[in-house]
């Protein structure tokens, strides 16, 4: 079941946008994506971080209109906007809450409803197609998602509805969970660094960009650290528990207290499937418990992309 073509209202995340003449430059300044990467045929992936390199957001970003979209986690919206207005304000940029203004659809094998809607979206990771007054975004694994302004989104997804099963919300993070690809929400800001989520592995950070905040530690830790906390995936079988919640701890006999916590959960037909950052000796045991110490077991999974710290700072 999970892996047949369905669509879903992403309604857990919100829209900041960024706009204005210097909207490029300032952003350039405050994230760990490169800006000269994006334009009207490409996206990104990319977070916002502290002077110590920890993330307060993360998030996809496209250029639209005058200026940018970042599509992250709702309730962060209004804690990034009103901290980044403090940066902005010697600067020609304005940002806004637009999530009332855009409905977004994830879409799963959904490839022909795309190209019902005159979108013709190419299969390379973060490409971004534009038409008819959408916005058609690819991700790493196949999955695309559809930006529409709520003024056309009821049209929008009448028009998906003929073509695809509306699913939950949930079925759309368990496939970003077997994607590996790791979000920074309200319980989790400024926990993990951008390589504690492998943020860098999907393109989401430039090592060649130059100064934004939290670079030094950033690059320190691609060039001379050793990461000792990384993004694992991991299952609970057969179990009958609630979905855990982003931050809940993990917990190793290896160290007899908490070794990580949940990034982010999903159900799988009677399982449950996850991301979490973990401490890597004890990821290497393999003894993991969720929530405590005689919590449900947990069971490694593979990741399905590679860390090649070569390939990465090359961006």
């Amino acid at each position: 079941m999970t892996d047949t073509a369905f669509f879903c209202v992403l309604s857990h995340e919100g829209v900041l946008a960024v706009r204005g003449a210097d909207a490029s430059k300032f952003l350039q300044g405050q994230l760990t994506c490169n800006l000269n990467y994006l334009d009207d045929q490409h996206s990104s992936l990319g977070a916002r971080c502290t002077p110590k390199g920890r993330m307060q957001s993360s998030f996809r970003i496209l250029p639209e209109g005058d200026g940018y979209l970042l599509a992250m986690d709702r309730e962060l919206v209004q804690p990034q906007l009103a901290d980044l207005t403090k940066f902005a304000a010697f600067s020609k940029s304005k940002l806004h809450d637009e999530s009332g203004q855009w409905v977004r659809f994830g879409l799963s094998g959904g490839d022909g409803a795309l190209v019902s809607l005159g979108l013709d979206l190419p299969q390379t990771a973060d490409a971004v197609a534009a038409a008819h007054g959408l916005i058609a975004v690819r991700l790493s694994d196949g999955r695309a998602e559809l930006w529409s302004r709520s003024k056309d989104a009821e049209t929008t997804q009448l028009r998906l509805t003929a073509q695809l099963p509306e699913a939950s919300t949930d079925r759309w993070l368990l496939a970003q969970i077997r994607a590996g690809i790791g979000q920074v929400v309200a319980a989790t800001r400024e926990l993990f660094i951008p390589q504690m989520i492998n943020l860098q592995a999907l393109g989401g950070v430039s090592f060649k960009k130059g100064c934004y905040t939290g670079q030094e530690i950033v690059a320190r830790m691609q060039y001379l650290g050793k990461l000792k906390r990384r993004l694992h995936r991991l299952a609970a079988q057969n179990i009958d528990t609630p979905v855990p919640a982003a931050g809940l701890e993990i917990y190793s006999p290896v160290h007899g207290s908490s070794v990580g916590e949940v990034v982010m959960a999903a159900g799988a037909e009677g399982a449950l499937e996850l991301l979490a950052v973990l401490q890597e000796d004890a990821a290497a045991d393999g003894r993991l418990f969720l929530g405590s110490p005689d919590g449900p077991p947990l069971t490694l999974l593979p990741l399905p992309y590679t860390l090649d710290a070569d390939r990465e700072i090359q961006r």
